[in-house]
């Protein structure tokens, strides 16, 4: 597996780097963001370490460049402003983890991110299909009425997660719990937030996934 770390602060870089080395991992680092975004469209990382505060282009708006990548990001920051998290986690990031961390997390963290990716590497296909809603699981393609849709890797577990269980109700800890892999510390409203976008990318079909009140979601095809 290989993974870019993205940091102006070389200290920090080499820190991750070393971290991530002993574990086994193959890594890339830049220091600005526009080295980012190259080296997330020339190198096809599996996993991307993000900091926000960047010289040119912010974190955010390097996740805004390579949403369509579908690579998985964990934003770094110095800032624990909740309404800075939810952006992230609104612009595509998988996970969000405040300076100072310990590196033991961040590993934690990333192998969850990287298992919950490989966990369809296998050599025969898997095809789900749900009314309109085609899903390849080894190559992680949503086709919608035969066309395909671009998702993030946590929209595609999001609806993998709906399609394999239709009409099972989850609340947003199950939702966590079974997508995010760990026990999220933080505001459950990441869980809407991904709903919400999810919801845009189905277009009219948006009302398969069900608002159950003081519960959570489920998924159900009404044709």
């Amino acid at each position: 597996m290989k993974i870019l770390i993205v940091d102006d602060e070389p200290a920090i870089v080499d820190l991750i780097k070393i971290n991530l080395e002993l574990e086994g991992f193959e890594t890339l680092y830049c220091h600005s963001g526009k080295e980012a975004v190259k080296y997330a469209q020339s190198a096809n990382p599996d996993l991307i370490l993000l900091d926000i505060m960047l010289p040119d282009l912010d974190g955010f708006e390097v996740c805004k460049a390579i949403q369509d990548l579908s690579i998985p990001i964990i934003m770094l920051t110095a800032k624990n402003d909740i309404k800075d998290k939810l952006y992230g986690l609104e612009l595509g990031a998988d996970d969000y983890i405040t300076k100072p961390f310990d590196g033991r997390e961040l590993i934690a963290r990333a192998k969850t991110i990287l298992r919950r990716v490989d966990k369809y590497n296998v050599k025969d296909d898997t095809n789900i299909t749900i009314g309109p809603i085609c899903i390849t699981t080894t190559e992680r393609i949503v086709l919608i009425d035969g066309m395909e849709t671009s998702l993030t890797p946590k929209e595609f577990d999001l609806l993998l997660l709906f399609c394999e269980n239709p009409r099972k109700v989850f609340s947003r800890e199950n939702i966590l719990e079974l997508v995010w892999g760990y026990e999220f510390i933080g505001d459950s409203r990441t869980v809407d937030m991904h709903i919400q976008r999810l919801r845009r990318k189905l277009g009219s079909y948006n009302p398969f996934i069900k608002t159950i009140f003081g519960i959570g979601y489920k998924f159900e095809v009404n044709l």
